[in-house]
């Protein structure tokens, strides 16, 4: 079996952001899936996705403070400001981080770990709405 669907995440402010109930209402498929893989590609080179902490919230609280004092805003050796301070820093993040995730699917749910989640990496002030590719193989 495979699928594939364009899932699109509301508009979320600066920082990171839990969504992994979001993208699972958007696959009710996936609960046929015995055994299998999910690919998860953002479609912006401004934001991007990891999986991690999901109960603490500051987890989410010192990530984006961390990335914001390795990858600061408003350097004078950015050259690339063309959509504002936020721009430039915003795709080195998302380099960072990475535009994709694969998961292991097993007895129709995501094979996460008790305390694993996925992260919408929002690095933009004023990001707007993400899409993201989810494509699933299995059986």
């Amino acid at each position: 079996m495979w699928l594939q669907r364009e899932i699109h995440l509301k508009p979320k402010p600066r920082g990171f952001h839990l969504v992994t109930d979001e993208v699972l209402r958007e696959l009710p498929e996936l609960s046929n899936v015995r055994i299998g893989l999910m690919n998860l590609f953002i479609l912006h080179t401004s934001a991007s996705l990891t999986i991690n902490e999901n109960a603490d919230p500051t987890v989410r609280q010192d990530f984006e403070s961390y990335f914001n004092r390795a990858v600061p805003e408003g350097e004078p050796y950015y050259r690339h400001q063309d959509e504002g301070s936020d721009d430039l820093p915003a795709h080195i993040k998302s380099s960072l981080l990475g535009s994709s995730l694969n998961i292991p699917v097993g007895d129709g749910r995501l094979k996460l770990g008790i305390w694993q989640g996925i992260y919408l990496c929002e690095h933009r002030n004023h990001g707007g709405s993400r899409r993201i590719i989810a494509t699933v193989q299995g059986e």
